[in-house]
């Protein structure tokens, strides 16, 4: 029906109810702009309104903007660059569901990611990669009150963001397990302001996912997700060719203290997958890491940490096959104005690497010993759906080249500073 037809017919029928009101509707002024008042409201409405295909499956559009200014200094050079912050990247979703019956429901996700210029391709050479569009999640799922939920397609892993997704403060989306690997981009190594072997720093981290050993990322599968018991949640996955993965999460309040945990395993004998770097032949790559945070509801103290840890079973012996990385996240979250919560936090990281390896086969390390400091602060706007955020990263330590030597790496700092909004 057209918004003409529509507001003809609303038009008629409050006039034909004053007609039946009797003296009191008769003394009543309509106008004469009733109905094109009427029209116009409705055609701005069905303008604004998302159109979806059908009236049984619901259409919702999400997504949020994330660009930053990123102020870097390699202890040679420094500069300052724009661009989208790849920790959590500018992105829109399409998500839905229809109910099938009182337990049954189904439904879909599809979410693109948007960068104008990707932070982790930043070096010292580039301000960053064009305008690109990336395909995150394109899935199917049906979902049962009782029996739990099934997904299938382009998702999340059992153990996607298994240490990240246990940050419960709102430094989520801007310090998370991942943060201290991503913030680095794809800056290359220095020692003493000389350029080492064309190496950056991804190169000597190992991880399944953005340099963080301990969990995994976004692959093609067929994931179960059991139902919420007393704050439990279990999950199974499978996919590519081949990998598994299982966690476990939690989330509650014992008396003033607000609780997230989570724990999980991953194999595979997929390197394109996986990719992690290691020989293809009889290739074999475990994960597993546990994370979690505690905090104090009435004072908003909170300590977010936790542990991961990769091996790479088909190296041959006499490499180190395991890399692990442990992190802590102390900090308060509190709100002190009327705006928003604020979020005050410091950060340490410390990874130990095992040997690491180029698609080519080159060795890029036999090991690194690195540490990461940080500090920040996140400042929420409520009425905006908004976060403020300036964040200050260190990264320091040494590797084991390829002839067995010991190269200590300049230390590199950045400062970053941008907002999120959601929409």
């Amino acid at each position: 029906m057209s918004g003409g037809v529509k507001a003809g017919w609303v038009c008629a029928l409050a006039v034909s109810g004053l007609m039946l009101g009797g003296a009191s509707a008769q003394a009543a002024d309509l106008g004469g702009d009733c109905c094109s008042d009427l029209e116009e409201r409705v055609a701005e409405l069905e303008a604004t309104t998302a159109r979806k295909g059908n009236r049984k499956v619901s259409l919702t559009i999400s997504g949020w903007v994330n660009e930053a200014a990123f102020f870097w200094d390699d202890g040679t050079e420094q500069n300052v660059y724009i661009g989208t912050n790849s920790l959590e990247q500018s992105r829109f979703k399409f998500a839905g569901d229809a109910k099938i019956d009182k337990d049954w429901s189904a439904g879909y996700t599809l979410e693109v990611g948007v960068a104008g210029a990707a932070s982790s391709s930043f070096s010292q050479t580039s301000t960053g990669s064009s305008t690109s569009l990336t395909l995150r999640k394109s899935s199917w799922f049906l979902k049962s009150k009782t029996y739990g939920k099934l997904t299938v397609g382009l998702d999340g892993t059992s153990t996607y963001h298994l240490l990240d997704d246990a940050d419960g403060a709102n430094t989520r989306n801007y310090s998370d397990a991942e943060a201290a690997r991503v913030a680095l981009g794809a800056f290359g190594l220095r020692s003493n302001g000389a350029a080492v072997g064309g190496l950056t720093w991804g190169n000597i981290m190992a991880g399944y996912n953005n340099g963080t050993p301990g969990q995994d990322g976004r692959r093609n599968i067929i994931k179960y997700d059991s139902p919420e018991f007393k704050g439990f949640v279990a999950s199974a996955s499978w996919g590519e060719d081949d990998l598994w993965d299982t966690s476990l999460s939690y989330k509650g309040e014992i008396q003033d203290f607000k609780l997230v945990a989570r724990i999980g395993y991953g194999e595979s004998t997929d390197p394109a997958a996986t990719n992690c770097t290691g020989p293809t032949s009889g290739f074999k790559c475990t994960w597993w890491g546990a994370a979690g945070t505690v905090m104090h509801a009435p004072t908003g103290l909170y300590l977010y940490g936790g542990y991961g840890e990769q091996t790479i079973d088909s190296l041959a012996p006499g490499f180190d096959k395991s890399s692990t990385t442990f992190f802590l996240q102390p900090g308060i979250e509190r709100k002190w104005h009327p705006i928003g919560k604020t979020t005050i936090f410091g950060e340490y990281r410390k990874d130990d690497s095992g040997a690491l390896f180029a698609s080519n086969g080159a060795t890029n390390s036999l090991g690194s010993d690195l540490t990461f400091w940080a500090g920040g602060v996140v400042q929420n706007i409520e009425a905006a759906a908004m976060d403020l955020y300036v964040i200050y990263r260190h990264s320091e330590g040494d590797f084991v080249n390829s002839g067995g030597t010991n190269v200590s790496l300049d230390d590199f700092d950045m400062v970053i500073t941008g907002a999120r909004i959601q929409f």
